[in-house]
């Protein structure tokens, strides 16, 4: 029989995992390539053989996005799967449009055949959109979850950037186990809260391996999920984090819509610092589109170590790389602590930028006065730490997940904004988990 000849459009995660579980050892498929986009300097990388599996003894190349249509002509591709998240409904037909045009079939998918069944209970984590607030959720059910007396192990989506073969089981126990699987700052930002808080984690590249190795330590599974991707893992309780100061995006992007359909309970966050009438649009949505949803209320409040240092100071905020870029937030945790505590102004960095980060700016445009903490490969982190450094201020604000100090050396005063999840009122997160407590 003649193999279907396939592409799967990806960004280093969805991508890899619909293989594993779809295609991998399937013999009706011929997966010829992937494509990737979102991540630097992923493409001319190969899907090794070791984990490509015995269909696949070269491995596969992965090619930059922009490469499909000569791909898909080239090779007579007959299908294209699109394998990755956080992206405007409109973007994802205007990307099925030029792929049926060039002669494919378009193909998503479905949550039931990517979801692999745990022996032990699993309680998913996701959201709508990047920066929502799912660490800080996941972060408090592993607090309560832990505080019952159970062995908790999460399973974060995964950010292979490096040596995939290398990366195929990662455990992580402690901060030196980020040095060990050299980790960028985007690993670091989802690894680190919850190691400092003694959550083991793991992540990596062939999902049904890692959710094995989990189970063999832990009570329950926490499924820690990235951008707005559906999970990995078929749960037992689907928690879904929406963001009121992106009203309506549960609806209008993908997969953040299908979560937000398949949710067994609704965090609506930053419910403090949101319009009131943005608040009542998302609850109105939740009730149109999934009414059975518990709905929990929820804030993500801010501290500093040290307000003075901010208050009346020009002030370079730096934020969560991804939350800016894919994410299209215009502000984070960095700028909700700049106007809290009394900064004078926030400096525009774009006239200091170097490198990569100039080019940052230049994919994302609409990122604005803030400084996205970009940080994918050791250039880049080099780029970054230089940026910082050119920058006129008197102090930088750190609004990302980890402390940057760490990272690179920054030569400004700076100061260090954290956030963790406050439950407002009830139903809160106790109540929701009472089964698994048990």
């Amino acid at each position: 029989m003649k193999k279907i000849k396939t592409i799967i459009m990806g960004a280093a995660g969805r991508d890899f995992h619909n293989f594993n579980v779809i295609y991998r050892n399937n013999d009706l498929y011929d997966v010829v390539a992937f494509t990737a986009t979102q991540i630097p300097d992923i493409e001319g990388r190969k899907y090794p053989a070791v984990l490509a599996g015995e269909l696949y003894p070269n491995g596969i190349p992965i090619y930059d996005e922009s490469e499909l249509e000569k791909l898909i002509k080239e090779n007579d591709v007959e299908e294209v799967v699109f394998s990755y998240s956080d992206i405007h409904h409109i973007e994802v037909m205007n990307k099925a449009s030029k792929v049926m045009a060039w002669g494919a079939h378009f193909k998503l998918l479905g949550s039931e055949p990517t979801m692999i069944k745990s022996t032990k209970p699993v309680i998913a984590i996701g959201a709508i959109r990047t920066g929502c607030g799912k660490s800080q959720t996941t972060r408090s059910v592993a607090e309560i979850l832990k505080n019952a007396g159970l062995k908790v192990a999460a399973i974060r989506h995964p950010m292979p950037y490096g040596d995939l073969a290398k990366q195929a089981v990662q455990r992580y126990a402690s901060i030196d186990d980020l040095k060990k699987h050299e980790c960028t700052i985007e690993e670091m930002e989802e690894y680190e809260p919850h190691i400092t808080t003694g959550t083991i984690i793991y992540a990596g590249v062939d999902y049904e391996a890692i959710l094995r190795e989990a189970e063999k330590e832990a009570d329950i599974i926490l499924w820690d999920g990235g951008n707005n991707d559906m999970p990995f893992y078929k749960p037992d309780l689907n928690i879904v984090v929406v963001d009121p100061h992106r009203p309506s995006h549960e609806r209008l992007y993908y997969p953040g819509e299908t979560n937000f359909l398949m949710a067994d309970v609704i965090v609506i966050n930053k419910i403090v610092t949101a319009d009131p009438e943005a608040v009542e649009e998302v609850r109105s949505n939740i009730r149109e589109l999934n009414p059975k949803a518990i709905v929990i209320d929820a804030a993500s409040p801010v501290s500093v170590e040290d307000m003075s240092l901010i208050l009346g100071k020009n002030a370079l905020v730096v934020e969560d790389g991804p939350t800016l870029t894919h994410g299209e937030m215009t502000y984070g945790a960095g700028m909700v602590a700049a106007e809290k505590f009394g900064a004078k102004d926030v400096v525009d960095p774009r006239p200091y930028t170097v490198g990569t980060i100039t080019k940052t700016f230049e994919k994302y445009p609409d990122i604005g006065l803030l400084l996205p903490a970009m940080g994918y490969g050791e250039q880049q982190v080099k780029d970054l730490e230089k940026t910082i450094n050119n920058t006129v201020c008197d102090v930088v604000i750190i609004g990302t997940p980890i402390d940057l100090r760490r990272i690179i050396n920054i030569k400004h005063p700076s100061v260090r904004v954290t956030y963790d999840l406050q439950v407002i009122g009830q139903p809160n997160l106790v109540d929701v988990l009472k089964p698994f407590l048990k």
